[in-house]
């Protein structure tokens, strides 16, 4: 099972908001109602908000594929297209996704080394996420690649609130 790794381009941002609205919600339907899924996914995923994302020197995405399937991808951000911090010298992974059928099967793995072989390339003195304090398998995935919690913030999930813990790994000693 060989994955590769490619930058996406602009004329795949159909592929990344199929893969993009069904990992999320095969991620995160079973605890959210359908109106909010919905809302959500028909915001994030549209096509101006992805063709400016796509476009953003400060944002990069990567497919995760196998045998030419997409069965994953990574959004990474910098400088002022960071969601919270805007840390300058930091990188935030801001999603790493794979479809379920791919879940512990290392995918996620290769799209986090991905991120960190970028982090260090732009030389950045550390990486921080966002990720939903319910998700206890993602915090569990990043804790094992050496994240602490350092705080944590709302994100609104159509009218709900709901809790992220921040989490970061210093790169530079």
């Amino acid at each position: 099972m060989e994955i590769i790794v490619t930058k996406i381009a602009e004329n795949e941002l159909v592929k990344l908001q199929e893969i993009g609205r069904k990992t999320f919600a095969e991620t995160f339907s079973e605890n959210n109602t359908e109106e909010c899924m919905a809302e959500y996914l028909e915001i994030s995923f549209s096509t101006e908000k992805l063709t400016v994302e796509l476009n953003d020197g400060n944002s990069e995405f990567y497919f995760a594929k196998l045998d030419n399937e997409v069965i994953g991808y990574l959004k990474l951000n910098k400088g002022s297209s960071q969601t919270e911090i805007k840390g300058e010298n930091a990188l935030e992974i801001e999603r790493i996704y794979v479809t379920k059928d791919f879940h512990g099967k290392k995918v996620g793995q290769i799209l986090y080394n991905k991120a960190i072989e970028i982090a260090k390339e732009k030389e950045v003195d550390y990486v921080w996420l966002g990720v939903w304090e319910n998700n206890s398998r993602a915090i569990g995935f990043y804790k094992k690649n050496g994240f602490v919690e350092f705080d944590k913030h709302i994100f609104r999930f159509g009218n709900e609130d709901q809790t992220d813990i921040m989490m970061k790994l210093n790169l530079k000693n």
